[in-house]
């Protein structure tokens, strides 16, 4: 093992944690399958632990031998785990020991795995980083408390990538989190598997195919959509729509269909796997993204590489994917959406899907994102460390100045007690359960008490 936790010359092991991972597809879980590929090429070691989807569970080995975690933890909302704090430390800290990991990379805020791992691998003494895919709010109750953990999470990481400058600002207001220690590294697309074909889709003269995939939701507006297919059908009668993609809100898209007698004019495909989307995308002429707040949005890049004009609304970190010449963008108004996408189809003859294929071969590499990716994990390796008492008096910084004495002291004898409850059932687990074969002398496990 060489300093700084590499195995030989350049090399790390690296733990990606997330509840968000394949067979379970979006932005996320590409990200983290794509990061870790092009990882694993530049010959570093990559491990993901995920929990278990359905008969799924347990090691699983992907392309190029990427090992994968099932952790036999069933999601109880949204594909996310049950919180326990403790209850996941045996496991993670078997993985963490057995594949002798010295930095673990947490992704996404909403992620129970994410945050229970993180704070196991502090108490091992490991660097993390954390990764932020979305953009929360400050005023409701869920991303008061959503923030809340963040914050405690964030203040013990010793690095924290966001995928744009839009999301960076975000997550150092949610967290407090300090903005020098924070990366902004885009998303990527495999310009490779998605392609332009001409050929599938009909000449613009003859009809126009305005293409959605994306979960419908209210999030991603869904409720937008409803407004805005109508009037775009009313005005253009050679515009047809393909939406792909599931979700609560799909009734009322299909209510919306059968209002307007939209049968024949919008076509509704359902869930799409990741596999399929390219097939999808080389239909049409334009892609539309309605959401109501992104970070970064890895669809429209797969879209721009397969040679279609983006609609999309202005919101989040969407201003910042692509250039001006290759994206409409618009307010999250029906009306103003109607008039991006007429301006859009007046557009389309001026349009090569090939050079703009081209374009985003250079704009775009999960290679690159990985070197990037790099630098990151260079610098947290290489920061000092603490002890836990230094960690204690972070967590106590994250207190709310308008909290009393009583709720104060209380929240304070809480966090010392879960963090001095993993740390000692890390004792424990390091006494009783350890495996004999594992040989602690090489993978400088060590204990910050």
């Amino acid at each position: 093992m060489g300093e700084n936790g590499k195995l030989g010359y350049g090399r790390y092991r690296v733990l990606m944690v997330s509840d968000f991972f394949y067979p379970n597809f979006g932005g996320v879980e590409n990200h983290i399958y794509y990061l870790s590929q092009c990882l694993l090429q530049r010959g570093h070691k990559v491990v993901v632990a995920t929990h278990a989807y359905g008969r799924r569970s347990g090691v699983r080995y992907m392309t190029n031998g990427l090992k994968v975690y099932y952790i036999p933890r069933l999601p109880f909302i949204q594909q996310n785990v049950l919180p326990t704090l403790s209850g996941s430390l045996p496991i993670i800290r078997t993985i963490l020991v057995r594949e002798g990991i010295t930095l673990v990379h947490g992704h996404q805020a909403f992620s129970t795995l994410c945050h229970e791992s993180l704070l196991h691998a502090r108490t091992m003494g490991l660097r993390v980083v954390f990764t932020d895919h979305s953009l929360y709010g400050f005023a409701d109750l869920g991303s008061i408390h959503m923030n809340k953990v963040l914050q405690f999470t964030l203040a013990d990481v010793h690095q924290a990538i966001c995928v744009s400058h839009t999301s960076k600002e975000n997550t150092v207001l949610r967290s407090g989190l300090n903005p020098e220690k924070v990366f902004v590294i885009p998303n990527a697309v495999d310009t490779a598997m998605f392609r332009p074909d001409p050929e599938e889709s009909p000449s613009i003269k003859e009809e126009i195919i305005i293409v959605v995939i994306s979960r419908l939701v209210y999030r991603k507006g869904a409720d937008l959509l409803v407004e805005v297919i109508p009037e775009v059908c009313r005005l253009y009668p050679e515009v047809r729509f393909i939406v792909g993609g599931d979700g609560p809100k799909r009734v009322r898209l299909e209510e919306m269909r059968e209002k307007h007698g939209l049968q024949d004019r919008v076509d509704m495909l359902g869930a799409v796997p990741h596999a399929d989307v390219r097939s999808v995308l080389v239909r049409g002429h334009i892609f539309l993204n309605s959401s109501l707040t992104e970070a970064f949005c890895i669809a429209i890049l797969e879209a721009a590489s397969c040679g279609l004009l983006t609609v999309s609304t202005r919101v989040g970190g969407v201003p910042e994917v692509l250039p001006n010449d290759m994206i409409v963008l618009a307010p999250p108004v029906p009306a103003e959406m109607v008039v991006a996408i007429g301006h859009a189809i007046q557009l389309l003859p001026q349009v090569d899907p090939f050079s703009m294929h081209n374009r985003m071969i250079n704009l775009y590499s999960w290679m690159d994102v990985a070197k990037r990716t790099e630098v990151v994990y260079e610098n947290a390796l290489s920061s000092e460390d603490d002890d836990l008492l230094l960690r204690l008096s972070r967590y106590e910084n994250c207190l709310d100045e308008r909290l009393n004495l009583c709720d104060e002291m209380l929240f304070e004898s809480r966090c010392f007690d879960c963090t001095c409850q993993c740390t000692l059932g890390m004792f424990y687990l390091d006494m009783y359960m350890t495996p004999r074969f594992l040989q602690y002398s090489r993978l400088k496990y060590q204990h910050l008490v």
